[in-house]
């Protein structure tokens, strides 16, 4: 009898043993590498940048070379700043439209019958199974002046000419939306589906319209599902580098892009990594805070 306590204690450790674990390795430990980085001297070597922790003969303990200087690079260069607001417009508006779009598609979904539901959620689905390139390839072959749009355009007389679709802001909204799509539609869909019938037709019974009960029922109620489809669409929007590469104009200046330059074209690694830890502290500071806020504010 005393056994079961203890199984039940390791059980618990196990559970919450794992994810830490996996949190340690492919989260904290890359990001303390990417901290250090950050805090180094770039230098013309291999690897391409200094220490931040100095031995000398005279003391035990090493000395701290690192410094602040890639973060203050950062805010005095307009190219890093515009490159950051432009990236957080991108992805607020593909955000919103996203939004617009998987909002009424999640709440067919989630008042369907349970037949036609298993269906149309297998269609959002599905181009989850094929990789993000090939679908990003098929709409530069839909949008591209020798493109299907531009054959039918031409074909029925509405253009002379190819419409420039590709290497346009319009190109990167369409490809982030389509490609984040299917994010913002699952948790819309699985916040609406367990929405309770019965608040609806007490609203119905009270005189208020189908209009006024959408915006003064159901809509409140699948706030936790807008929260979490805008957070899942808006922070890898954010970083987003193929789509503004591909469909993007080349003086499109996003965050990804620059992180990329940075890296792989200047080999400035310090300066790389001081970017991609501004980029993630000012997305994940935020939402933790509010995070926290509303917890504080429940508890309460």
């Amino acid at each position: 009898m005393s056994e079961t306590p203890d199984r039940s204690r390791i059980g618990k450790r196990l559970v919450i043993g794992i994810p830490m674990l996996w949190l340690l390795l492919f989260f904290l430990i890359p990001f303390a590498i990417v901290l250090k980085v950050s805090l180094s001297e770039g230098m013309i070597a291999q690897p391409p940048y200094g220490p931040i922790l100095e031995w000398s003969e005279d003391s035990w303990l090493p000395a701290y070379v690192g410094s602040l200087f890639n973060y203050e690079w950062l805010l005095d260069d307009p190219l890093y700043i515009t490159a950051y607001l432009n990236s957080i417009w991108m992805a607020l508006v593909s955000t919103f439209f996203c939004l617009v779009i998987a909002y009424p598609m999640a709440y067919l979904i989630a008042r369907s019958s349970p037949s036609t539901r298993t269906t149309l959620l297998m269609m959002v689905v599905l181009p989850f199974w094929t990789s993000s390139l090939l679908r990003i390839y098929a709409l530069l072959g839909l949008l591209s002046p020798n493109g299907y749009i531009n054959t039918v355009l031409m074909w029925s007389g509405l253009t002379s000419a190819p419409v420039q679709m590709l290497q346009t802001d319009f190109a990167v909204y369409l490809g982030i939306v389509f490609t984040y799509l299917p994010l913002m539609v699952l948790p819309l869909y699985a916040t609406l589906e367990k929405l309770d019938e019965s608040l609806l037709e007490a609203s119905a019974d009270l005189g208020a319209s189908a209009v006024g009960t959408f915006w003064q029922v159901t809509l409140p109620l699948s706030g936790p599902g807008i929260a979490a489809g805008c957070l899942l669409v808006f922070i890898p929007a954010v970083g987003e580098y193929v789509i503004p590469a591909l469909m993007g104009g080349p003086d499109q200046l996003m965050i990804g892009k620059v992180l990329y330059t940075e890296f792989f074209g200047n080999r400035d690694w310090p300066v790389a990594s001081a970017v991609a830890i501004a980029m993630l502290a000012f997305l994940v500071i935020p939402f933790m805070m509010l995070r926290n806020s509303s917890a504080l504010r429940g508890e309460v």
